[in-house]
């Protein structure tokens, strides 16, 4: 009981952090102002040429969630360890892997609230427009978005681990692209090469974050089927595995690093 309050408080504290910052409300600001005249423009009269503005209006929630995700967990330990504020945490009764996960969970969480803020704001626009809207598709591109953030969150905890803010949101950044656009075609690339190459890529195939399982975008924005329940639960305990892994990692070294 002791412990979860400690988590508790940690959490409150990047919570408030988040929001008492300004740039979030420019973001929120921004997005409804993008959301808006994308969500319900019919460019040169055409009909369904409007969801590809929509994928649009959709493609920049999924930038501005993960830029404030990413930018506030590369900045976590850096900023205490800068500001020397990690110090009276440390003087707690409380272990470091209590603090690193108090301050890790309140910036996921503070990530997850802005993910639904966005998510809201895109329902509501798209339902007031359509009534046609596909909630279970919704429903799932919601899970697993929100299961990449807490992905890629924990990478970049990781990472920080490691790097410097600046260079741990480029390395960050190149793997997430990288993974993207040639994530589905890692095996195909690497029948085409020799057996070290084919074998190094193998494995990065296997270890690396596949972020590409995570885009429901299209589906969502051209009404297409809902994948099956099944699948997007195991892509969702794929997400936490891999999270769960990533941490254990990080509390590994930041209970090993001399500050």
């Amino acid at each position: 009981m002791h412990t979860l309050r400690q988590i508790s408080a940690l959490m409150r504290l990047s919570l408030f952090d988040l929001y008492r910052r300004k740039d979030l409300v420019v973001v929120a600001l921004l997005t409804v102002v993008l959301l808006v005249p994308l969500s319900f423009a019919t460019p040169f009269g055409v009909k369904g040429a409007s969801r590809y503005l929509n994928e649009i209006a959709l493609l920049l929630v999924w930038i501005f969630v993960l830029a404030i995700a990413m930018t506030r967990t590369a900045r976590i330990l850096p900023t205490e360890i800068e500001s020397r504020t990690i110090y009276p945490l440390l003087s707690k009764p409380a272990s470091r892997t209590v603090i690193l996960f108090g301050r890790y969970a309140g910036v996921l969480l503070a990530s997850l609230s802005v993910l639904f803020l966005f998510y809201f704001l895109y329902a509501l626009i798209n339902n007031l427009k359509s009534a046609l809207f596909p909630w279970e598709v919704f429903a799932q591109a919601f899970l697993l978005h929100a299961s990449f953030i807490i992905l890629v969150t924990a990478l970049a905890l990781l990472g920080s681990l490691y790097f410097n803010p600046d260079a741990n949101l480029s390395v960050m950044g190149i793997l997430i692209v990288s993974m993207f656009l040639y994530g589905q075609q890692l095996p195909v690339l690497a029948s085409e090469h020799a057996l070290p190459i084919r074998t190094l890529i193998h494995t990065f195939y296997w270890f690396a974050p596949h972020c590409e399982l995570f885009d429901m975008r299209t589906r969502l924005i051209h009404h297409w089927p809902a994948i099956p329940w099944g699948v997007c639960c195991m892509i969702f305990l794929y997400a936490l595995t891999y999270a769960g892994l990533c941490f254990g990692a990080a509390a590994w070294l930041f209970n090993r690093k001399k500050i």
